[in-house]
C-alpha cells in the first residue's frame, strides 16, 4: 500500500518536473522563435502566448585607440607638408646651421596647395625681410624657394619651388565645422623636419575678429576665425588644421594685439578663396577700401540703441574722422564720413555671416562698385572705386 502511494507521489513530481522544464524551454526557445514566423502571426492565440517575451540580442564592445586614429588622419595629409627655412641673403653659405638670434634662420611650417610647387604659408611663419628661401619635403627633399606673392587681406604668403607631381593639399568644407569639433595641427620638427601633432577641440568661432589685429576692424583685412584649444600653438603657425575626416579645415595664423599674442585658425573656405587669386597671379590686385569699422551686431545694437542691427559702422575710438579713414583712400575719395554704416555692397548684405572685409574681397583693384550707407538715419548710394 505505502509503495503505491509513493509511486503515485513520485510520478505526480515527475509530471511536475517535466511539465515546468518543458514550460521553461517552450518559454525561452519555442515561443520566440515560433512569433516570427507567419503561421504563428495567424491566430491570436498564439500570439497572447509571444506577449511580453524578451528578445535579448548579444552585443560587442569596440574599443578605438584614439592615438592610433590620429596617426592613420595626419598621415592622409602629411605629404602636403613641408618645412620652411628662412635665411640671411649673407648667411647663404652657413645653411643649415641653427642660431636662435636675430639674423640666423628661422623654421616654419607651409602647404603645399598645386602639385607644381606652390607653396602657402602663413606671414609670421617665416623671415620676409631680406631672405632666401628652403623648402624641405616629406621626402627629405629640399628646394629653393622665392616669394611668389603675399596677400594682405589674410596675411597668407605663397612660395614657388622648382618641382613636379608634388602632394597638394586637399581643403575640406570650413562651413561645416561646429564648435566642439576635434582637430588635429600638424607642424614641422625644425631639428630634423619630421612632422609634429597637437590634438585639441575647435572652441568657437568668432565672426567679428579682424586680422588687423586692433580695437576696431579694417575693412581691408580678413574677419571671422576659429578658435581652438590646442598646445604650443606657436609651433603651428602656417600649418594645417585638419578634421577627423582627415579635411584641412582652415590654416594657423597669429598676430600681436593688445600686447598679447593672439592664435587663430583661418577657414578654409577663407583659404580657398585667397589660393585661387594666387594661382591667377591677381594677389596684388586686393581691393582696397581703407575705412576702420566696428561690425554691428545685435548685442552692439541693443546697448548702443541703434535702429540697425547688421552692416559696417565707420568709426574711431577718438571720434576724428580723419583717423576713421586712410587719407587718399578709396572710402575717403568717395565721401564716406565717419558715423557712417555700410549696409550693402552693391546688392549683398553686410552682416555676421557676410562680412564687410568678406564681400570687398570678390572684387579687384579698379571696380567700381556701389555701397548702399545710412547716414543720420537717410539711406543713400555711393559709388566707389576700389
Amino acid at each position: 500500500m505505502k509503495k503505491m502511494v509513493f509511486k503515485k507521489i513520485f510520478l505526480i513530481l515527475a509530471i511536475v518536473f517535466i511539465g515546468g522544464l518543458g514550460g521553461i524551454i517552450a518559454d525561452r526557445y519555442i515561443f520566440p522563435y515560433l512569433s516570427s514566423t507567419d503561421y504563428f502571426m495567424k491566430h491570436d492565440w498564439l500570439k497572447k502566448a509571444a506577449e511580453d517575451i524578451t528578445v535579448i540580442n548579444k552585443t560587442e564592445q569596440v574599443f578605438v585607440k584614439e592615438e592610433t586614429s590620429i596617426t592613420k588622419i595626419s598621415n592622409q595629409i602629411s605629404a602636403s607638408v613641408v618645412g620652411i627655412i628662412s635665411y640671411p641673403q649673407t648667411d647663404a653659405k652657413n645653411f643649415p646651421r641653427k642660431s636662435t638670434t636675430s639674423v640666423g634662420p628661422t623654421y616654419g611650417t607651409g602647404l603645399i596647395v598645386t602639385s607644381d610647387g606652390l607653396i602657402m604659408t602663413y606671414a609670421d611663419a617665416i623671415n620676409l625681410n631680406n631672405s632666401k628661401y628652403k623648402v624641405v619635403a616629406y621626402d627629405g627633399n629640399s628646394y629653393d624657394a622665392e616669394i611668389s606673392g603675399t596677400d594682405a587681406y589674410s596675411n597668407l604668403v605663397f612660395l614657388k619651388i622648382s618641382a613636379g607631381n608634388l602632394s597638394a593639399v586637399s581643403l575640406g568644407n570650413s562651413d561645416d565645422i561646429k564648435p566642439g569639433e576635434k582637430i588635429i595641427a600638424i607642424g614641422i620638427n625644425p631639428g630634423d623636419f619630421s612632422r609634429v601633432y597637437s590634438a585639441g577641440l575647435i572652441s568657437n568661432f568668432n565672426p567679428t575678429y579682424n586680422l588687423a589685429g586692433k580695437a576696431i576692424s579694417s575693412s581691408d583685412k580678413l574677419e571671422g576665425v576659429f578658435e581652438a584649444d590646442l598646445n604650443s600653438e606657436k609651433d603651428y603657425v602656417g600649418g594645417p588644421i585638419v578634421d577627423y575626416t582627415g579635411q584641412v579645415i582652415g590654416v594657423m595664423g597669429t598676430n600681436a594685439g593688445d600686447n598679447a599674442q593672439k592664435f587663430f585658425q583661418i577657414p578654409s573656405n577663407k583659404v580657398a578663396k585667397v589660393i585661387d587669386r594666387a594661382i591667377k597671379k591677381e594677389l596684388e590686385n586686393d581691393p582696397v577700401l581703407g575705412i576702420y569699422y566696428i561690425p554691428l551686431t545685435k548685442s552692439y545694437f541693443l546697448v548702443n540703441n541703434l535702429n540697425i542691427d547688421r552692416g559696417a559702422l565707420i568709426y574711431s575710438p577718438s571720434g576724428q574722422s580723419g583717423l576713421a579713414m586712410i587719407s587718399g583712400s578709396a572710402g575717403q575719395k568717395a565721401g564716406l564720413q565717419i558715423n557712417d554704416i555700410i549696409t550693402k555692397i552693391n546688392d549683398q548684405e553686410i552682416n555676421i555671416n557676410h562680412t564687410l572685409p568678406d564681400l570687398l574681397y570678390q572684387y579687384k583693384k579698379g571696380d567700381l562698385i556701389e555701397l548702399v550707407v545710412s547716414r543720420s538715419g537717410q539711406e543713400m548710394k555711393i559709388p566707389v572705386q576700389l
